[in-house]
């Protein structure tokens, strides 16, 4: 089962560089504006860790450029969960010119768990267990 969202963002006249053209750097800021509609659509946001006593950055971001997205335009973020085993989250995005349906970009993205001292947890979390398996991602005792 693929658990995926799609978010509309808009081209702000900030996120352009002297080109016209959306700056590389916005991506990313892209790729988190899905992240987080992701958590907020799936029940698994940024507060539901932390409250926990969980942080999870990113420690590997990728971008492939496709076609610039420009001022005025707006995009589709499709963030899709990638399943895994390891103690990580993991996302893979697209962006699409929501006008012209053209691939603007893609990317991947891999958040790790520390506790509040910053110490890796080479563990799920119980709650995200909990989270995965009632989205069908886990079966069993893990």
């Amino acid at each position: 089962m693929d658990l995926m969202t799609r978010t509309l963002v808009r081209v702000r006249f900030s996120d352009v560089d002297s080109m016209g053209v959306v700056w590389h750097g916005q991506y990313i800021r892209y790729f988190e504006d899905g992240r987080e509609d992701f958590g907020n659509i799936h029940n698994i946001n940024y507060l539901d860790f932390y409250n926990r006593g969980i942080l999870i950055p990113v420690v590997k971001i990728n971008c492939d450029y496709k076609r610039p997205l420009r001022y005025g335009d707006t995009a589709i973020v499709e963030t899709k969960f990638v399943d895994t085993d390891a103690a990580k989250i993991m996302y893979q995005y697209r962006i699409l010119n929501n006008e012209t349906g053209e691939l603007a970009a893609t990317g991947s993205s891999t958040q790790v768990f520390l506790n509040l001292n910053h110490e890796l947890l080479l563990a799920f979390p119980h709650f995200f267990i909990d989270w995965k398996k009632k989205n069908g991602l886990m079966s069993g005792v893990f």
